[in-house]
């Protein structure tokens, strides 16, 4: 698999990473049947597109740019869809994320043959 494909998967876990945590807050502990519908969907489907990334990238890699663009995509669209807090160190909190995935990636060693 290439590494586009790889990342392109990735993202889009992420992304059912995302509508996971805001159906899992919104289903009032699955006593909602919309929201606890839309959280087990999108749990099975970003696990799902999770596995295929994995397959051409390296699991430290993957697994941990998925939850860190999961856990900055669940504060952005808590704060624009539910009104909750994103203060300044939230947001340095992201920063430290986005590094350490970017540091992760930039010490990765070629994969072997």
């Amino acid at each position: 698999m290439s590494r586009l494909k790889a990342w392109t998967a990735l993202f889009v876990a992420s992304v059912f990473e995302i509508i996971f945590a805001l159906g899992v807050g919104q289903s009032r502990g699955f006593t909602l049947l919309l929201p606890s519908l839309i959280t087990v969907v999108s749990s099975v489907c970003g696990t799902v597109f999770l596995s295929v990334a994995l397959k051409g990238l390296d699991v430290a890699i993957g697994y941990v740019a998925w939850t860190g663009i999961g856990s900055i995509g669940t504060v952005i669209f808590g704060s624009v869809l539910f009104g909750e807090s994103l203060t300044f160190f939230k947001c340095v909190c992201f920063t430290a994320i986005i590094g350490g995935v970017a540091g992760l990636h930039l010490t990765q060693r070629a994969p072997k043959a």
